[in-house]
């Protein structure tokens, strides 16, 4: 039995020398990794709460769209704002060039809409390509 508490057994291992001379057997690696990972979910977090459509008080989804014929295609889409708004739509065909544009003005709130783009060719996408507040109602 050994003389006092602190007093080692013969079989335990010593401290690994190398880790123990480096840094001086502080948590340094594992205080640098905690500010690595606390600066990366900052950035991330505020990188997902700034990406999307989503500019000023405005959002907006896509709810359905169709091209109806060569010279006009349909969207459907959701939006909410705190004031009047102004959203312009898009369609573009299959090689991703805009054949057609449209203007819309929508009411404050929670609104459903429901608008036609007429198209130089077939449209196969339409989208909302941004929305923004044009101010008060009044």
């Amino acid at each position: 039995m050994p003389d006092s508490p602190s007093a080692s057994t013969p079989d335990a291992a010593p401290p690994a020398r190398g880790m123990r001379r480096l840094y001086g057997n502080k948590p340094f690696i594992f205080l640098m990794g905690l500010l690595g990972a606390g600066v990366f979910t900052v950035g991330w977090g505020s990188a997902l709460m700034s990406y999307g459509g989503h500019t000023g008080g405005v959002s907006y989804q896509t709810i359905a769209w169709n091209a109806e014929s060569d010279e006009e295609a349909t969207i459907t889409f959701q939006v909410n704002s705190g004031s009047p708004a102004v959203c312009v739509i898009s369609a573009t065909d299959a090689h991703h060039v805009e054949v057609g544009q449209a203007r819309v003005e929508i009411k404050a709130g929670n609104r459903n809409v429901t608008t036609n783009v007429e198209t130089v060719r077939t449209a196969s996408a339409v989208e909302v390509t941004s929305c923004r507040e044009q101010g008060s109602e009044e």
